[in-house]
């Protein structure tokens, strides 16, 4: 039986990823245009990745050059006031899952494991007032499978009750590298694990098995 529901953010709760190309675009105006677009394949590719990973890697991976802590920490806080102007919007709720959420926090111990950056995922939540089906809403730079991991041992859930939704590749790790349950969800690239088609459908199939 299913208790505990970890949910990634991005692409599964918030439709931001095309808000945060733009992000990564504005804060990397500077450079040539064709470096910047090599970085946002990465971000597109790694959607579970914090932003301070892929500054690093843009720095040191496309543009050949060191990059002090302070430096990203700099870039990672450009990015994120044009992600707190924007993604405050609730249009950009992705309305079945907030559906979802409403039903299954009155069920299920609710949490966020995130790549976004905490503070700044926190401040989101609030806003666009979805904090209240959460029991914890944790992100970046703390890795993911860290995060879930530390969930499971304060909380003392069982890992066969316990599952983890995301888009990408990186929650599917994060899940196996803690030994639970991942469920894919909005990337049809990961419809070879368990998978989400709609979580009308994934209601009934909870339901089911209560």
């Amino acid at each position: 039986m299913r208790r505990n529901i970890l949910f990634d953010f991005d692409g599964v709760i918030l439709d931001s990823l095309p808000i945060k190309d733009f992000g990564f675009r504005e804060v990397f105006k500077e450079f040539l245009k064709e470096q910047v677009e090599e970085l946002i394949k990465f971000h597109q590719k790694n959607g579970g990745w914090s932003r301070f990973i892929k500054i690093r890697y843009f720095y040191e991976k496309i543009l050949k050059r060191d990059i002090s802590e302070k430096e990203i920490l700099e870039y990672a806080e450009k990015f994120s006031q044009i992600m707190r102007g924007e993604l405050v919007k609730k249009k950009y709720l992705i309305s079945e899952t907030v559906q979802f959420l409403k039903w299954a926090s009155e069920k299920y111990n609710l949490h966020i494991v995130s790549g976004s950056e905490e503070k700044e995922l926190q401040y989101l939540c609030k806003h666009l007032d979805i904090e209240k089906y959460f029991i914890t809403i944790n992100g970046s730079p703390t890795k993911k499978a860290v995060l879930v991991q530390k969930i499971l041992e304060e909380y003392k859930y069982s890992k066969n009750e316990t599952i983890l939704i995301g888009d990408s590749i990186n929650d599917y790790e994060a899940s196996k590298e803690n030994d639970i349950d991942f469920y894919g969800f909005n990337n049809l690239g990961l419809k070879n694990h368990k998978y989400i088609d709609t979580f009308e459908v994934f209601r009934k199939e909870l339901e089911k098995n209560e």
